[in-house]
């Protein structure tokens, strides 16, 4: 009597465990995770060496981004069963989110090794040694995917950026190609685009960066066709896709800055320095921006006063940065000398000398202190100056010039002499200073290109 009495209270805690687990389970599918913890919670409390229960606890708490409370959980989970691939498989994906690759690895290939013939293990171990860095070793874990599944769009995606980023185009091209069969995409074509870029098929990569801005006219296409025509000087139709990108992603510092720079290589100065200013507002401690913007002003002063105003607030938001206040002193000295043949010097001077102090590698501020000196007649002072700026850059066509002038007025003929000579063969290299050119703008737009991701 006492046993029958003993065996039915433990089948009624026994249905009341049912119960709790299976409540917990309809909350966690119905998205119900906060309402899930306090049952899942007391029955692992009463029954901690249950799989079921340990493994959905975690689940829960990973479904709440409550990560280090899942992990352990998860971890017990697996403890309890081992062989289990999708408990291996949660635990890596918690410890991958976590931060901790290594043991998101770990996890993965364990779980392979188990089942080494299942698309998800290989496609995770894979997936999880690129978020690791380790791109060459998920290239066979991919591909291995990707023959047990050759309709998977994202582990065929993965696969041919893992291909690109490790310098193999032309598997990252078969692959792509493959699966644009499957599914063609924007982000297909754009990866096609970098690619054929990468491989100097530049006729191809302009042709598939236009495809993906045709197909998905979002900024980050929009800006890669654009940046295309500009990279090889196709000056028109870059223009027309920057100032239509502009437009519609009125907000984008980027398109606005690469709107600069096809007006500036175009001829059109005015317009180069407005969508320079207009992108220095966008993002206005973004140095790259000022570059540009300091070159397009030597062309065209007209717009002195704005374009002052923003290299003084550059020297503001980076007040160490030598660089930001050498665009200072030279906007002030342009655009006022334009206006004040009479200008006291002395603030521009100031400002070269505050620019040399944050930055002593600063050539051209030691150019200009040579030239102010000189402007004023003073040319035994300016000679140090230039001395300086060639020490420190002696590609400087400018300086070898202004040097030898110095050299005439104060008696130093032959050394003059040998300045100009150094000067006109600079000159002669003037393609050199249009591959300088071509080199920073190649710089800002590959610089600004979104880097294709892998999929979660």
């Amino acid at each position: 009597m006492a046993l029958c009495a003993a065996a039915q209270a433990q089948g009624a805690q026994d249905d009341e465990k049912s119960r709790l687990f299976q409540g917990a389970v309809a909350s966690y599918e119905a998205g119900r995770y906060a309402e899930a913890v306090g049952p899942l919670e007391k029955l692992v409390g009463e029954v901690p060496e249950n799989f079921e229960v340990q493994e959905l606890l975690g689940l829960v708490y990973a479904a709440q981004s409550q990560q280090g409370k899942a992990n352990v959980h998860l971890a017990a989970a697996v403890k309890l069963k081992p062989d289990s691939v999708a408990a291996r498989s949660n635990l890596a994906a918690s410890y991958a989110e976590l931060g901790k690759f290594e043991l998101a690895v770990e996890q993965f290939a364990r779980a392979e090794e188990l089942e080494p013939e299942n698309f998800d293990t290989n496609h995770n171990l894979g997936e999880a040694y690129v978020h690791g860095g380790k791109v060459e070793k998920a290239i066979p874990f991919l591909e291995k995917a990707q023959r047990i599944n050759p309709a998977a769009y994202d582990n065929g995606y993965d696969l041919s950026l893992g291909y690109l980023v490790i310098g193999n185009t032309a598997e990252a091209r078969r692959a792509a190609q493959s699966l644009l069969k499957v599914k063609e995409t924007a982000e297909l074509h754009n990866l096609l685009g970098q690619t054929e870029e990468k491989d100097g098929q530049f006729v191809a990569a302009e042709n598939q960066f236009e495809a993906a801005a045709r197909m998905e006219p979002s900024e980050g296409n929009t800006f890669d066709w654009a940046g295309e025509l500009l990279l090889h000087r196709t000056l028109d139709p870059a223009v027309q896709v920057f100032e239509a990108g502009a437009k519609k992603y009125p907000q984008s510092a980027r398109m606005m800055v690469g709107l600069g720079m096809a007006y500036y290589v175009r001829g059109n100065y005015d317009d180069a320095v407005k969508a320079f200013i207009r992108g220095a507002d966008l993002n206005p401690s973004d140095g790259r921006c000022y570059k540009f913007l300091a070159r397009a002003y030597d062309s065209s002063p007209s717009q002195a006063g704005e374009v002052i105003e923003r290299f003084r607030r550059f020297t503001e938001l980076q007040p160490r940065n030598g660089q930001a206040w050498y665009y200072y002193a030279m906007s002030l000295w342009k655009g006022k000398r334009a206006q004040d043949p009479d200008l006291d010097l002395k603030q521009i001077e100031a400002l070269l000398k505050r620019a040399i102090a944050n930055d002593p590698k600063l050539a051209e501020a030691h150019l200009q202190l040579g030239n102010i000196n000189a402007d004023q007649g003073k040319f035994a002072g300016a000679i140090p100056e230039y001395r300086q700026a060639l020490e420190l850059n002696s590609d400087l066509a400018d300086a070898h010039y202004r040097l030898g002038q110095a050299y005439v007025r104060t008696g130093q003929k032959d050394l003059a002499q040998a300045e100009f000579d150094v000067y006109q063969r600079l000159r002669a290299q003037h393609l050199a200073d249009l591959d300088k050119q071509r080199a920073e703008i190649r710089q800002f737009v590959y610089s600004s290109k979104e880097t294709p991701a892998t999929k979660p």
